[in-house]
């Protein structure tokens, strides 16, 4: 296999996994079984793959709190991938939703780099190494994505203040990707996520000119002593004023 940049791996690294899940999927199995044989799979393969074609870098993954660390320290490395194997195992685990995802993003000397997201559902990667082209707008108002079981009461305040819709969705990516794809306008989440939840989907993002930050406006870091990364905001660059605004004003609580 011919050498691959750093764009290309990620995308295809992405795809390898999406494409294992899909088989995972179509094994027969059901609920827990069906989430832990996906998680395991396609983590196993990943980290093959970057044993194997990047074996001086550093990983970070879920599975790092599970017991399980890559052959570096990430935090004296200066190139760390940061992979999620299967983002939004509810959904994978309930055939045929599509919102579910595949992360891998690298992170080098202090910056995001390269990410990939691939939605094996949907049949698409989507990649900074060929950064997607945001379509414009054809909604009569601004389509906020949100958790579909348990959307954050700000975020329906936040839908109500802007005069807005509430769509909802599966895993973190998908709904970063939502905002790539058009279909929605933007993402704002506070609480319970970790770097993983958005490295890669935040690489793409701002590959495609969305505006990306905390939600005190402050810059998304990656690969720091503490994984937890709670909060975010993902939208088309004319909504951030907006947004930040209401958040300054009335928080997330």
């Amino acid at each position: 296999m011919p050498e691959m940049d750093d764009h290309s791996f990620a995308a295809w690294a992405a795809e390898q996994a999406g494409a294992l899940l899909l088989e995972v999927r179509g094994r027969g199995l059901e609920g827990t079984a069906l989430k832990d044989a996906g998680d395991l799979a396609s983590h196993e393969l990943l980290m093959s793959l970057l044993a194997t074609h990047r074996p001086d870098d550093a990983v970070l993954s879920e599975e790092e709190h599970r017991g399980t660390t890559s052959a570096h320290d990430r935090r004296t490395a200066d190139r760390v991938w940061i992979i999620d194997p299967l983002d939004g195992t509810r959904e994978f685990s309930e055939p045929p939703r599509d919102d579910w995802a595949v992360h891998v993003a690298l992170w080098e000397k202090g910056a995001l780099v390269a990410g990939a997201v691939a939605q094996p559902g949907l049949g698409m990667t989507f990649s900074t190494g060929a950064p997607p082209v945001v379509p414009p707008t054809t909604a009569g108002h601004p389509r906020i994505v949100a958790s579909r079981s348990r959307p954050p009461k700000f975020v329906e305040s936040l839908v109500e203040h802007l005069d807005g819709e509430l769509i909802g969705m599966g895993s973190a990516g998908a709904k970063v990707i939502s905002v790539v794809r058009g279909v929605s306008d933007a993402y704002v989440h506070a609480g319970g996520q970790y770097e993983w939840d958005s490295a890669a989907p935040i690489a793409v993002a701002r590959a495609a000119g969305l505006f990306t930050s905390r939600v005190d406006g402050s810059v998304l870091e990656y690969n720091q002593d503490d994984v937890r990364l709670p909060d975010l905001v993902v939208c088309r660059p004319e909504l951030s004023e907006a947004i930040l605004g209401f958040l300054a004003a009335h928080g997330t609580d």
